[in-house]
Protein backbone atom coordinates (compact mmCIF):
# COMPACT_ATOMS: atom_id res chain seq x y z
CA UNK A 1 0.00 0.00 0.00
CA UNK A 2 2.58 2.52 0.60
CA UNK A 3 4.66 2.11 -2.53
CA UNK A 4 1.18 2.73 -4.20
CA UNK A 5 0.60 6.24 -2.25
CA UNK A 6 4.13 7.22 -2.83
CA UNK A 7 3.50 7.29 -6.31
CA UNK A 8 0.71 10.34 -6.02
CA UNK A 9 2.35 13.18 -7.68
CA UNK A 10 1.30 15.55 -5.01
CA UNK A 11 4.08 18.07 -5.88
CA UNK A 12 3.28 17.97 -9.52
CA UNK A 13 -0.22 18.34 -8.77
CA UNK A 14 0.52 21.77 -6.70
CA UNK A 15 2.65 22.84 -9.17
CA UNK A 16 0.27 21.98 -12.18
CA UNK A 17 -2.55 23.95 -10.22
CA UNK A 18 -0.56 27.00 -9.68
CA UNK A 19 -0.25 27.42 -13.07
CA UNK A 20 -3.82 26.76 -13.43
CA UNK A 21 -4.46 29.82 -11.56
CA UNK A 22 -2.11 31.62 -13.21
CA UNK A 23 -4.12 32.02 -16.65
CA UNK A 24 -7.49 31.41 -15.06
CA UNK A 25 -7.63 34.65 -13.20
CA UNK A 26 -5.91 36.96 -14.71
CA UNK A 27 -8.76 37.92 -17.02
CA UNK A 28 -10.11 39.74 -13.66
CA UNK A 29 -7.45 42.79 -13.52
CA UNK A 30 -9.40 46.29 -14.32
CA UNK A 31 -12.87 45.19 -16.17
CA UNK A 32 -14.51 48.93 -17.40
CA UNK A 33 -17.07 49.93 -15.44
CA UNK A 34 -20.76 51.22 -16.60
CA UNK A 35 -21.17 55.27 -17.41
CA UNK A 36 -24.59 56.48 -16.52
CA UNK A 37 -23.25 59.85 -17.23
CA UNK A 38 -23.11 58.54 -20.81
CA UNK A 39 -26.53 57.48 -20.97
CA UNK A 40 -27.92 60.98 -19.82
CA UNK A 41 -26.18 62.47 -22.24
CA UNK A 42 -27.32 60.69 -25.15
CA UNK A 43 -31.19 61.41 -24.06
CA UNK A 44 -30.43 64.65 -24.01
CA UNK A 45 -28.73 65.09 -27.14
CA UNK A 46 -31.64 63.36 -28.77
CA UNK A 47 -34.38 65.05 -27.07
CA UNK A 48 -32.76 68.07 -28.54
CA UNK A 49 -32.36 66.86 -31.82
CA UNK A 50 -35.77 65.81 -32.17
CA UNK A 51 -37.11 69.52 -31.26
CA UNK A 52 -35.08 71.04 -34.12
CA UNK A 53 -37.05 68.30 -36.12
CA UNK A 54 -34.07 66.37 -37.14
CA UNK A 55 -34.75 62.76 -38.45
CA UNK A 56 -32.33 60.85 -35.94
CA UNK A 57 -30.09 58.25 -37.97
CA UNK A 58 -31.03 54.89 -36.40
CA UNK A 59 -28.56 52.83 -35.43
CA UNK A 60 -28.88 49.16 -35.18
CA UNK A 61 -29.04 47.68 -31.28
CA UNK A 62 -26.29 46.09 -30.02
CA UNK A 63 -25.64 42.31 -30.44
CA UNK A 64 -26.67 40.71 -27.01
CA UNK A 65 -25.30 36.85 -26.28
CA UNK A 66 -27.53 34.97 -24.01
CA UNK A 67 -25.15 32.25 -22.20
CA UNK A 68 -26.52 29.39 -20.48
CA UNK A 69 -23.97 29.09 -16.86
CA UNK A 70 -24.93 26.71 -13.84
CA UNK A 71 -26.49 28.71 -11.07
CA UNK A 72 -26.55 26.46 -7.78
CA UNK A 73 -26.47 26.21 -4.04
CA UNK A 74 -23.75 23.40 -3.78
CA UNK A 75 -22.13 20.99 -5.82
CA UNK A 76 -20.72 17.49 -5.59
CA UNK A 77 -18.70 15.82 -8.61
CA UNK A 78 -16.34 12.75 -8.42
CA UNK A 79 -14.12 12.68 -11.80
CA UNK A 80 -10.99 11.15 -13.02
CA UNK A 81 -7.80 13.33 -13.00
CA UNK A 82 -5.17 12.98 -15.38
CA UNK A 83 -2.37 14.99 -15.15
CA UNK A 84 0.23 15.34 -18.12
CA UNK A 85 3.63 17.22 -18.67
CA UNK A 86 6.58 16.86 -21.00
CA UNK A 87 7.91 14.25 -18.22
CA UNK A 88 5.24 12.17 -16.63
CA UNK A 89 1.32 11.15 -16.56
CA UNK A 90 -0.17 10.68 -13.31
CA UNK A 91 -3.91 9.54 -12.64
CA UNK A 92 -5.95 10.40 -9.87
CA UNK A 93 -9.76 10.29 -8.47
CA UNK A 94 -11.02 13.86 -7.54
CA UNK A 95 -13.68 14.14 -5.30
CA UNK A 96 -14.90 17.86 -5.44
CA UNK A 97 -17.39 19.83 -3.17
CA UNK A 98 -18.69 23.52 -3.63
CA UNK A 99 -20.51 25.87 -1.76
CA UNK A 100 -21.12 28.65 -4.07
CA UNK A 101 -19.09 31.83 -3.64
CA UNK A 102 -17.64 30.72 -0.35
CA UNK A 103 -15.59 27.44 -0.76
CA UNK A 104 -13.84 24.76 -2.76
CA UNK A 105 -12.95 21.33 -1.25
CA UNK A 106 -11.22 18.57 -3.08
CA UNK A 107 -9.63 15.31 -2.49
CA UNK A 108 -7.46 13.40 -4.10
CA UNK A 109 -6.53 9.40 -4.60
CA UNK A 110 -5.04 6.42 -5.64
CA UNK A 111 -7.02 3.01 -5.74
CA UNK A 112 -9.08 4.29 -2.50
CA UNK A 113 -5.57 6.20 -1.38
CA UNK A 114 -6.19 9.23 -0.14
CA UNK A 115 -2.90 10.97 -0.71
CA UNK A 116 -3.98 14.57 -0.99
CA UNK A 117 -6.47 17.76 -0.53
CA UNK A 118 -7.38 21.06 -0.55
CA UNK A 119 -9.56 23.74 0.42
CA UNK A 120 -10.20 27.11 -1.85
CA UNK A 121 -11.87 29.71 0.24
CA UNK A 122 -12.11 33.26 -0.47
CA UNK A 123 -9.60 34.24 1.59
CA UNK A 124 -6.88 31.23 0.59
CA UNK A 125 -5.47 28.42 -0.85
CA UNK A 126 -4.74 25.59 1.19
CA UNK A 127 -2.87 22.14 -0.60
CA UNK A 128 -2.23 19.07 1.63
CA UNK A 129 0.02 16.31 1.28
CA UNK A 130 -0.68 13.12 3.07
CA UNK A 131 1.69 11.36 1.72
CA UNK A 132 4.56 13.70 2.29
CA UNK A 133 3.16 15.01 5.64
CA UNK A 134 3.31 18.95 5.03
CA UNK A 135 1.24 20.99 3.64
CA UNK A 136 1.03 24.99 1.48
CA UNK A 137 -0.94 27.53 2.47
CA UNK A 138 -1.06 30.47 -0.23
CA UNK A 139 -3.22 33.82 0.15
CA UNK A 140 -4.34 35.61 -2.97
CA UNK A 141 -2.36 38.49 -2.47
CA UNK A 142 0.72 36.56 -2.30
CA UNK A 143 -0.32 34.33 -5.06
CA UNK A 144 -1.13 37.60 -7.45
CA UNK A 145 2.55 39.11 -6.11
CA UNK A 146 4.32 36.09 -7.50
CA UNK A 147 2.91 35.84 -10.84
CA UNK A 148 2.01 39.49 -10.96
CA UNK A 149 -1.96 39.39 -11.61
CA UNK A 150 -4.74 39.23 -9.09
CA UNK A 151 -5.88 36.14 -7.87
CA UNK A 152 -8.88 35.24 -6.76
CA UNK A 153 -11.58 32.70 -6.14
CA UNK A 154 -14.74 33.54 -8.28
CA UNK A 155 -12.52 32.30 -11.45
CA UNK A 156 -11.68 29.13 -10.03
CA UNK A 157 -15.01 28.44 -9.28
CA UNK A 158 -15.95 29.38 -12.85
CA UNK A 159 -13.55 27.13 -14.07
CA UNK A 160 -14.46 24.16 -12.60
CA UNK A 161 -18.06 24.46 -13.46
CA UNK A 162 -17.64 25.61 -17.37
CA UNK A 163 -19.34 29.46 -16.60
CA UNK A 164 -17.28 32.36 -17.80
CA UNK A 165 -14.52 32.87 -16.08
CA UNK A 166 -13.85 36.87 -16.89
CA UNK A 167 -16.82 39.41 -15.96
CA UNK A 168 -18.61 40.52 -18.80
CA UNK A 169 -18.26 44.50 -20.04
CA UNK A 170 -19.66 46.53 -22.51
CA UNK A 171 -16.21 46.51 -24.00
CA UNK A 172 -16.84 42.73 -25.03
CA UNK A 173 -16.85 42.11 -28.96
CA UNK A 174 -19.48 39.70 -30.16
CA UNK A 175 -19.33 37.82 -33.41
CA UNK A 176 -22.24 35.57 -34.26
CA UNK A 177 -21.70 32.34 -36.51
CA UNK A 178 -23.60 29.34 -37.52
CA UNK A 179 -22.38 27.55 -35.42
CA UNK A 180 -20.43 29.30 -32.73
CA UNK A 181 -20.63 32.82 -30.75
CA UNK A 182 -17.58 34.33 -30.26
CA UNK A 183 -17.27 36.60 -27.04
CA UNK A 184 -14.19 37.76 -27.25
CA UNK A 185 -12.93 39.67 -24.33
CA UNK A 186 -9.86 41.88 -23.25
CA UNK A 187 -8.42 41.88 -19.73
CA UNK A 188 -5.19 43.84 -19.12
CA UNK A 189 -2.65 42.30 -21.44
CA UNK A 190 -4.67 39.01 -21.49
CA UNK A 191 -6.74 38.08 -24.71
CA UNK A 192 -9.92 36.04 -23.65
CA UNK A 193 -12.10 34.22 -26.25
CA UNK A 194 -15.14 32.52 -25.70
CA UNK A 195 -16.80 29.86 -27.93
CA UNK A 196 -20.77 29.74 -26.96
CA UNK A 197 -22.30 26.93 -29.12
CA UNK A 198 -25.15 29.02 -30.87
CA UNK A 199 -27.98 26.22 -29.73
CA UNK A 200 -27.33 25.65 -26.47
CA UNK A 201 -25.46 28.53 -26.09
CA UNK A 202 -23.24 26.68 -23.73
CA UNK A 203 -19.56 28.03 -22.99
CA UNK A 204 -17.69 24.88 -24.83
CA UNK A 205 -14.12 26.71 -25.48
CA UNK A 206 -12.07 29.04 -23.87
CA UNK A 207 -8.43 30.66 -25.68
CA UNK A 208 -6.29 32.94 -23.51
CA UNK A 209 -3.11 34.46 -24.43
CA UNK A 210 -1.10 36.51 -22.86
CA UNK A 211 0.28 39.75 -25.30
CA UNK A 212 3.78 39.61 -23.48
CA UNK A 213 4.83 36.37 -23.18
CA UNK A 214 2.39 34.50 -25.12
CA UNK A 215 1.61 31.94 -22.70
CA UNK A 216 -1.41 30.48 -23.57
CA UNK A 217 -4.10 28.77 -22.28
CA UNK A 218 -6.73 26.68 -23.63
CA UNK A 219 -9.90 24.94 -21.93
CA UNK A 220 -12.48 22.38 -23.60
CA UNK A 221 -15.54 21.37 -22.54
CA UNK A 222 -17.87 18.54 -23.60
CA UNK A 223 -20.29 15.41 -23.19
CA UNK A 224 -22.99 17.85 -21.85
CA UNK A 225 -25.44 16.24 -19.65
CA UNK A 226 -28.18 17.27 -17.65
CA UNK A 227 -27.98 17.48 -13.81
CA UNK A 228 -31.09 18.28 -12.15
CA UNK A 229 -32.20 21.02 -14.47
CA UNK A 230 -28.95 22.60 -15.32
CA UNK A 231 -26.75 21.04 -18.04
CA UNK A 232 -23.62 20.31 -17.38
CA UNK A 233 -20.39 19.68 -19.08
CA UNK A 234 -18.85 16.08 -18.03
CA UNK A 235 -15.55 16.03 -19.57
CA UNK A 236 -13.08 19.11 -19.86
CA UNK A 237 -9.41 19.42 -21.24
CA UNK A 238 -6.99 22.32 -20.12
CA UNK A 239 -3.94 22.86 -22.23
CA UNK A 240 -0.79 25.20 -20.62
CA UNK A 241 1.92 26.44 -22.72
CA UNK A 242 4.06 28.74 -19.93
CA UNK A 243 7.23 29.92 -20.59
CA UNK A 244 9.44 29.05 -17.42
CA UNK A 245 13.57 29.62 -16.88
CA UNK A 246 14.17 26.19 -17.32
CA UNK A 247 11.91 26.37 -20.74
CA UNK A 248 8.32 26.23 -22.47
CA UNK A 249 6.19 23.79 -19.83
CA UNK A 250 3.45 22.13 -22.02
CA UNK A 251 1.25 20.95 -19.23
CA UNK A 252 -2.36 19.69 -19.90
CA UNK A 253 -5.17 18.56 -17.38
CA UNK A 254 -8.18 16.14 -18.04
CA UNK A 255 -11.02 15.54 -15.58
CA UNK A 256 -14.08 12.97 -16.59
CA UNK A 257 -16.76 13.44 -14.12
CA UNK A 258 -18.94 9.99 -13.43
CA UNK A 259 -20.89 12.03 -10.99
CA UNK A 260 -22.14 15.67 -11.00
CA UNK A 261 -24.64 16.80 -8.57
CA UNK A 262 -26.61 20.21 -7.91
CA UNK A 263 -29.05 21.85 -5.59
CA UNK A 264 -30.08 23.01 -2.22
CA UNK A 265 -28.67 20.08 -0.51
CA UNK A 266 -26.23 20.89 2.51
CA UNK A 267 -22.63 19.36 2.05
CA UNK A 268 -19.84 18.92 4.75
CA UNK A 269 -16.60 20.32 4.04
CA UNK A 270 -14.37 18.36 6.62
CA UNK A 271 -10.76 19.63 6.45
CA UNK A 272 -8.03 19.57 8.92
CA UNK A 273 -4.48 19.43 9.01
CA UNK A 274 -2.09 17.21 11.49
CA UNK A 275 -0.02 18.55 14.14
CA UNK A 276 2.95 16.68 12.73
CA UNK A 277 2.60 18.03 9.69
CA UNK A 278 5.16 20.69 8.48
CA UNK A 279 4.39 24.01 6.60
CA UNK A 280 6.08 24.54 3.06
Amino acid sequence: MTSLTRRLPIADCINGFLRLLFFVCKPYLSPLMRNPAFVFCAIIVLLLSCSKKIVPTITPPPVTLEIQEIDFEFFHGKARMVFRDDKKERDVKANIRIRKDSVIWMTFSVIGVQGGKALINRDSITIVSTVDKEYYVFDYKELSSRFNFEVNYDAIQSAILGNLIATRSDADRITEGPSFNLLEQQRGTVNVKNYINSASRKLEKVEMKEENTNNSITMNYSNFQPVGDKIFPFNGAVSILYKTPKGLLNTTITLEYNKAEVGGKELKFPFNIPRKYDRR
